[in-house]
């Protein structure tokens, strides 16, 4: 009884890289760090947002409108809110949360492009070294959000065939892996 037992744990423990556990594991940690970047960039974003909100609030047009200083309002305030949402690697196995987080994100960009707009209206904002300096930082972030967004959808596709492929598929079954909510196409500008 004994023998049986150990040469059923020495088979169990051969075949167990065939299984393909190991690549689950890693491709999950893949998915985790790509997510975990494209979250710090949103942050950066977000901050950024904020603070180009501010400089216009601040800056030397004194005049706006009521709708206009709303937008602004609504925009520093979404970009409060991106920052503080939850984003952690938890929200990869929700799909709610995770269409909840995309959706603000989308909100948020909506809000930047309509706050751009706002300050295309007024020249002498567009003349302050602060305000240029942030829409080149904010620039800049948007295409390393791009690229972040690129390499978590890539790093998606393959944890997630990889959990539907016979037999590694059984394996995932075994361990509770799950498919990874994906976010929508390359992303724009890339």
């Amino acid at each position: 009884m004994r023998i049986r037992l150990v040469a059923l744990l020495i088979s169990a423990a051969l075949g167990l890289p065939g299984c393909g556990y190991e690549s689950l594991q890693q491709q999950d940690e893949a998915v985790k760090t790509t997510w975990s970047e494209v979250v710090s960039q949103y942050q950066r974003r977000a901050d950024l947002i904020s603070s180009l909100a501010g400089s216009v609030k601040a800056g030397s047009v004194k005049e706006f409108a009521a709708s206009e200083q709303a937008l602004i309002g609504a925009t520093e305030a979404g970009a409060r809110t991106g920052s503080q949402q939850q984003s952690a690697p938890a929200v990869l196995n929700d799909p709610t949360a995770f269409a909840s987080y995309q959706a603000l994100q989308e909100q948020l960009t909506g809000s930047l492009r309509n706050l751009i707009g706002l300050a295309a209206s007024y020249p002498q904002l567009q003349s302050d070294a602060n305000f240029r300096d942030l829409r080149a930082q904010l620039a800049d972030t948007e295409d390393r959000i791009a690229d972040a967004r690129n390499r978590y959808i890539e790093a998606v596709r393959t944890f997630n065939t990889t959990v539907r492929t016979f037999p590694t598929d059984l394996t995932a079954r075994v361990f509770d892996f799950r498919p990874k909510p994906n976010l929508p196409g390359p992303a724009a500008g890339k």
